[in-house]
């Protein structure tokens, strides 16, 4: 079932009012009124009032604290003007929310004590519930009632990305423990990434059924690997989610860094859009994805550092190579950085808005 199947009477409230939002029906590949804009990462880290309100909090601590979730989604939102939300939380609140000991540390990223490497370690991989992570189900039904009629994106780790930091215990250039893992023992690599499956699809049913009006499977590290290994050794995994979500209606969305040999497969394997890093232009993007797919991306986050007439030059390179794409969502090629300046994000939204206006 795609995101155009889903009969209007199933939705929840707040997706039943986003519906007809520029973002979902560019995501439904319908006609906007102009192309919509969000940044990943954007909740936060650019915004000097995102600092003030994380101040002297862990990162873990705030995402399941659901009035600073609720407070730090709508920052870029009230700046920015973005044409929907991103949750704010991480890819490893489920793993922490199943009892993996792990934190996230400033400078580095998640970093797991014990690492998963053997068969027993899957039997510390148990089922999440709702209740596991009922913070979200707070912050979500507070956030929609701010929302109103701009969509809430709810998003999850990818199974493979999940399990590179399991087995490798934290961020890794290489993946080497990884790897040996999924060449020397595809077995136990089929069944870790098949637990992982079943874990991220239960927490983004959490978030569609709180009021998430599209979800977003990142990928961040499956860009590591060569398509014949994604296919055989990664893509059924994601597969199992996304039909896990579909029955739900919502636009599904995929995305991975340095992915442009896997945006085919990763098209296949059941998004309804595909992300699309700065490494490949989006008219090339499409035809390696090929037909019945929206598009999201693709600005360099780079070029926000350069002046103001390189980023709009930069911008219109990217909405010329979308012009005749089944449906576009602007996107930065990644996330937004710490550094940027927040108005000139507010400035790239504006033009986008201007430049595409019907």
């Amino acid at each position: 079932m795609s995101a155009n199947d889903r009969p209007q009477g199933q939705q929840t409230k707040q997706q039943s009012r986003t519906y007809d939002s520029a973002f979902l029906k560019a995501c439904r590949r319908e006609p906007v009124p102009h192309t919509p804009v969000w940044f990943m990462r954007q909740a936060g880290r650019s915004l000097p009032e995102y600092l003030k309100v994380r101040e002297g909090i862990p990162m873990l601590e705030s995402c399941m604290r659901p009035e600073l979730v609720k407070e730090i989604t709508l920052q870029p939102v009230r700046r920015h003007k973005v044409d929907a939300a991103i949750y704010f939380s991480d890819i490893v609140v489920p793993l922490k929310a199943i009892g993996i000991d792990l934190d996230i540390k400033p400078g580095v990223g998640p970093v797991v004590a014990d690492p998963i490497r053997t068969r027993a370690d899957l039997a510390r991989l148990r089922d999440l519930t709702p209740e596991d992570v009922h913070y979200v189900t707070e912050a979500i039904g507070m956030l929609t009632e701010e929302l109103g009629e701009t969509p809430l994106i709810g998003f999850a780790g990818a199974p493979f990305t999940l399990a590179s930091y399991l087995v490798e215990g934290g961020p890794s250039r290489s993946h080497e423990h990884t790897k040996a893992l999924m060449y020397g023992d595809p077995q136990l690599w089929a069944d870790l990434l098949d637990r992982l499956a079943e874990i991220t699809s239960a927490f983004l049913k959490v978030q569609i059924e709180a009021g998430a009006s599209a979800v977003q499977l990142f990928d961040s590290w499956v860009g590591a690997l060569a398509p014949a290994d994604y296919r055989r050794s990664v893509m059924p995994a994601s597969v199992k989610v996304f039909d896990a979500v579909a029955g739900y209606g919502v636009p599904r969305i995929h995305f991975g860094v340095g992915t442009g040999e896997l945006l085919g497969l990763m098209g296949e394997a059941g998004a309804d859009v595909v992300g699309v890093d700065w490494r490949v232009p989006l008219d090339e993007a499409a035809r390696r994805v090929g037909p019945g797919k929206a598009l999201q991306g693709n600005l360099d986050p780079a070029v926000l550092f350069a002046s103001r007439e390189v980023v709009e030059a930069k911008t219109d390179e990217v909405l010329a190579a979308a012009r005749d794409l089944e449906g576009h969502v602007f996107n930065l090629g990644h996330g937004v950085m710490p550094a940027m300046d927040p108005d000139a994000l507010s400035r790239l939204v504006e033009y986008v808005h201007t430049r595409t206006a019907v």
